[in-house]
């Protein structure tokens, strides 16, 4: 069998049994995939061991022996330590620094020989965030093991209960071997992991996942490969990261990703968490990456150092409160505007924010609900005024139910800081879907088709529709996208000739009725009954 990031994926999940023996999805998914991630850091760990010593990496026994070896205090070569040289190697090359009592490895060792206990492997993935104080790692590594609670009594009401949960979880997951898969593999098993928990997930704890083929939709469009060689894209931010996939997705897609930056703000925890390690399983280094835990409307983030960005996309949460205090109004990201979007509908700060961290030739794509397009009040100035500085480049309606976390049909936004027309584009793909179990799917064939509508920019009939400035105007400002684009199909009138078939085929049907009605009346009436029924039906 081939392997590939999904059928990886089907093996850790299953991997995961014991824990699903205990818990529900939403709760064993921290542990699951930050098992992973410290399965995926140790063998980080060793390769890259291996090859700054020019060692073949394919041995892993020897690969591991000589790690211990040079982190031995008393192993030196001319009179030099190896494992203070070892350590900072690592450092330098991976952000953190693993002992080798604390490798993957060595706790399945632990466990095959009876050894294993929770306090044992709680210090290991203490000691891996520890490592990286004091380095320029620290704030890619620290906590970001702290949804791993040994001492969760959903794991088992007693110790005994808890170390076989956690020891049967990872002997399933060391089965699988990742050290011999490929890392970009790992990667795609991981992302597919976050879309199942997604997927399993109610609709207030899969808000952390944007479905792929949306991510893809957005990608297409901020990496125009068709006319822009998107070769300056060094740069992507996300001020609502959730699991980071969208913005992976769209840093990946750029000429040059190994120049791409990623920097995201994220305000749930375990969400936080989770970015930082998806975006180092997909082999992000940790200079790449600038994250931060906090609430992007309550305090502007950056604030220092890179505060605008070649790309900024962002699936925030939908009409969602916030501190919408008059004092909001000198926010330099709000205060050109006059108004502040509604406490009970955050969506047009979010859009404020995204657009304040844009560069002057950046670009934007934000996944909202229709509201947006044609709610009146403060949100109309604001639209208003977004379309007069002709900010709005595209409006996309995407289906319903496509998303894990809401049913509702939602819409992808795109802006622009530096338009070259006046013109909106205007897409409506509502009807662009598979019907699955529980949920419509975006197909291939549907993204290629939104994206490259997008691209042409040309319109297309029931589908597209480029609208200029003075019908937005004539609409009031309103960007309801059936204002622009009908999607009535007039039923076809049939031709004469297909009205005259259509007749002699039901006279003839009417006939043929008739002559078997006669025949049953004459083979079960009395004389009498048959002449009057054949009156009639002749």
């Amino acid at each position: 069998m081939i392997l590939n990031g999904k059928n990886i994926a089907e093996d850790i999940w299953q991997a995961g049994d014991s824990l699903s023996d205990v818990m529900k999805s939403s709760d064993y998914k921290n542990y699951l995939l930050g098992f992973v991630f410290y399965n995926y850091l140790s063998i980080k760990a060793l390769k890259s061991f291996a090859k700054s010593n020019r060692m073949d990496e394919a041995d892993h026994k020897e690969v591991k022996e000589q790690y211990i070896k040079f982190l031995d205090p008393d192993n030196n070569v001319a009179n030099i330590s190896t494992r203070d040289a070892t350590m900072t190697t690592l450092l330098n090359n991976n952000g953190c620094f693993i002992e080798p009592a604390y490798l993957f490895s060595s706790i399945i060792e632990h466990i095959n020989k009876g050894e294993f206990d929770l306090q044992h492997l709680k210090t290991a993935l203490h000691e891996i965030e520890l490592s990286s104080s004091n380095q320029n790692s620290n704030s890619e590594f620290e906590s970001i093991f702290e949804d791993i609670d040994l001492d969760n009594n959903m794991l088992g009401s007693t110790l005994t209960q808890r170390n076989r949960v956690v020891s049967e979880t990872l002997l399933s997951l060391n089965s699988i071997n990742l050290y011999d898969i490929d890392e970009e593999v790992i990667g795609d098993a991981f992302e597919n992991l976050i879309a199942e928990f997604a997927s399993e997930s109610d609709k207030r704890t899969g808000e952390f996942y944007t479905p792929h083929q949306v991510s893809d939709i957005i990608s297409g469009i901020l990496t125009d490969k068709v006319n822009d060689n998107n070769e300056h894209i060094k740069s992507v931010y996300d001020p609502a990261a959730g699991s980071a996939s969208l913005l992976l997705n769209v840093g990946r897609n750029a000429a040059r990703p190994d120049l791409v930056k990623y920097y995201g703000q994220e305000l749930n925890p375990s969400n936080y968490n989770l970015s930082r390690m998806n975006l180092m399983i997909h082999g992000v280094s940790y200079e790449d990456i600038d994250f931060r835990n906090g609430d992007t409307l309550d305090k502007d983030w950056p604030d220092e150092g890179t505060t605008k960005f070649d790309r900024v996309v962002m699936n925030p949460p939908y009409s969602a409160r916030w501190d919408n205090d008059e004092s909001r109004i000198r926010d330099p990201r709000f205060k050109f505007y006059g108004v502040l979007p509604p406490k009970s509908k955050a969506d047009l700060a979010f859009v404020l924010h995204g657009l304040y961290h844009l560069k002057e030739e950046g670009s934007m794509a934000v996944v909202l609900p229709h509201g947006v397009l044609f709610r009146g009040a403060k949100e109309g100035k604001i639209r208003k005024q977004l379309i007069n500085e002709n900010k709005i480049d595209a409006v996309i309606g995407l289906p319903a139910n496509i998303f894990h976390s809401t049913s509702i049909p939602t819409t992808i936004l795109v802006f622009k800081q530096d338009k070259s027309n006046s013109d909106v584009m205007f897409i409506d793909a509502s009807d662009e879907f598979e019907k699955a179990r529980n949920e419509n799917i975006l197909t291939d064939d549907n993204v290629v088709k939104i994206v490259e509508t997008y691209l042409n920019r040309k319109d297309v009939q029931g589908f597209a529709h480029v609208a200029s400035l003075e019908e937005i105007k004539e609409n009031e400002f309103n960007l309801n996208i059936p204002r622009y684009v009908d999607t009535y199909v007039p039923e076809k009138r049939p031709s004469t000739t297909e009205l005259l078939d259509k007749n002699k085929a039901i006279q003839n049907q009417i006939d043929a009725n008739n002559k078997k009605m006669k025949t049953l009346i004459e083979e079960d009436s009395d004389d009498q009954f048959s002449i009057i029924i054949n009156k009639l039906i002749k």
